[in-house]
């Protein structure tokens, strides 16, 4: 047979088969065609496309499904805040409230002030620091201080200061949440953004075992309990607790705590280039 012959036969075989394929794939196409509604994609345009999974949700798109669905609520993307509750607000007739900003507050004023059991040597992470036996400081419900936290945040909203204590860029905090899920330690907590006053330790160790490993640790001492004008403060398991819903923020149990372990929250403020 002339080789000719074959190779022209071969190559009319080969392109009726991929025509051949070429039309069942788009008549699968249509036939398995997934409509999505439009109103999905508007919202999921709105959205900032940080795909975090703050929401509680696979993604950006995901969310948007949700939130037109009626499962997910308005305003259940933490990065895009407000103006973004607003947008998806307009986009399906709903009046959207701005609610109270809430960040994420460290619960620990420990880290240098708190003694260390060992010296660790290792991977720079809590979870792996907690492995032997209970962490490195001398307080196991304290900071642990190697920055998991810091790692987990997407947008740098967090660092590690000088004493060894991770502290909150509020500018560039959106609230996600993430950094409260990395803390192996319970030492993170989201906060309304009025909630001012609270207690930095989360030790329940009676006073003379605080006192032996940190500096500014609660020693349930119930002094702050007796200056409460609202009172606001408890103390259970020899540590204080805030009610913020009592709290006026007056600022009493700070000046009356003998170990400085009630504060004032502070943030890191962003530093803006000229």
């Amino acid at each position: 047979m002339n080789p000719v012959a074959i190779i022209v036969g071969s190559a009319a075989v080969i392109g009726g088969i991929g025509f051949l394929v070429g039309i069942i794939l788009i008549w699968a196409s249509e036939k398995f065609a997934v409509e999505v509604n439009p109103l999905v994609e508007e919202v999921n345009e709105a959205l900032p496309g940080a795909n975090c999974g703050a929401c509680g949700y696979a993604g950006c798109s995901d969310f948007a499904e949700k939130v037109v669905d009626q499962v997910a609520p308005i305003d259940g993307c933490p990065v895009g805040g407000f103006d973004v509750a607003k947008v998806i607000g307009s986009l399906l007739g709903q009046e959207v409230k701005e609610a109270e900003s809430i960040y994420p507050f460290v619960r620990c004023n420990g880290g240098i002030h708190c003694t260390d059991k060992i010296d660790y040597d290792g991977i720079e992470d809590c979870k792996a620091v907690m492995m032997l036996s209970d962490g490195e400081k001398g307080c196991s419900y304290g900071c642990i201080g190697r920055g998991t936290c810091v790692r987990a945040c997407p947008f740098n909203a967090l660092e590690m200061a000088d004493d060894r204590l991770p502290s909150v860029n509020k500018n560039l905090c959106k609230s996600c949440g993430i950094c409260v899920e990395a803390c192996p330690n319970d030492i993170l907590v989201m906060a309304n953004d009025t909630e001012q006053v609270h207690v930095l330790c989360r030790s329940s160790d009676k006073g003379k075992v605080v006192k032996a490993v940190c500096e500014f640790g609660c020693i349930g001492c119930k002094i702050c309990v007796k200056n409460c004008p609202a009172e606001a403060i408890t103390v259970t398991n020899f540590l204080a607790e805030i009610d913020q819903e009592k709290c006026t923020n007056c600022g009493q149990c700070i000046e009356n705590c003998p170990q400085k372990s009630i504060q004032m929250r502070e943030f890191v403020a962003e530093v803006v280039a000229a």
